[in-house]
């Protein structure tokens, strides 16, 4: 028994918990070097491709640099690594924790759901099978071994995507508000 089940008694260590924040920074170091490059390039085909798109969300795509996009990915390094400590400090009890790591997963599934709509590669959506996916679904199931895992319901699902969603949005224009952009579209 590690010194982590130890003190928290049935629950997980830190390979389930820590292991999040780690696996994430994975999945990130892809997303970090090569979205400023990818975006750029493939907008203009795929704008082609999908008219129906507001405008907003190609321009908005199309302007975030490298500084900026960085900066988004160390704010969302903060709030996983408060998940993943909040998972640790409750033995993987943690709802905060046990949302992360559902949201996380489910993003790992849209990443792949977006090189399927493209029908090509987009950034993250090599360590979504190789990482993000199997570590969710082994941290799951570590969970629901020491009797931790929360019941999964539907609901459960879309708080865990809306988590990502709103982390996401929130991070995105704390960088954008850190690296001095406007909000204006040309």
């Amino acid at each position: 028994m590690s010194r982590s089940e130890k003190v928290h008694g049935s629950g997980v260590g830190a390979c389930v918990t820590f292991g999040l924040l780690a696996a994430w920074a994975l999945h990130d170091a892809e997303e970090v070097a090569l979205v400023p490059g990818w975006a750029p390039a493939r907008v203009p085909g795929l704008r082609e491709r999908f008219p129906g798109v507001p405008e907003r969300i190609w321009w908005r795509l199309e302007s975030v640099d490298r500084r900026e996009f960085t900066a988004a990915v160390a704010a969302m390094g903060v709030v996983v690594a408060a998940a993943a400590a909040d998972g640790h400090r409750t033995g993987g009890r943690s709802a905060f924790y046990q949302s992360a790591l559902n949201g996380f997963g489910l993003h790992g599934v849209v990443h792949l759901a977006q090189a399927a709509v493209v029908r090509a590669y987009t950034p993250g959506s090599v360590t979504s099978p190789l990482v993000v996916i199997p570590f969710t679904l082994w941290a799951r199931g570590r969970l629901r071994a020491a009797g931790v895992l929360r019941p999964t319901r539907p609901r459960d699902a879309v708080q865990g995507l809306a988590l990502a969603g709103v982390a996401t949005v929130g991070t995105h224009m704390l960088a954008r508000r850190l690296v001095g952009k406007g909000r204006t579209v040309s």
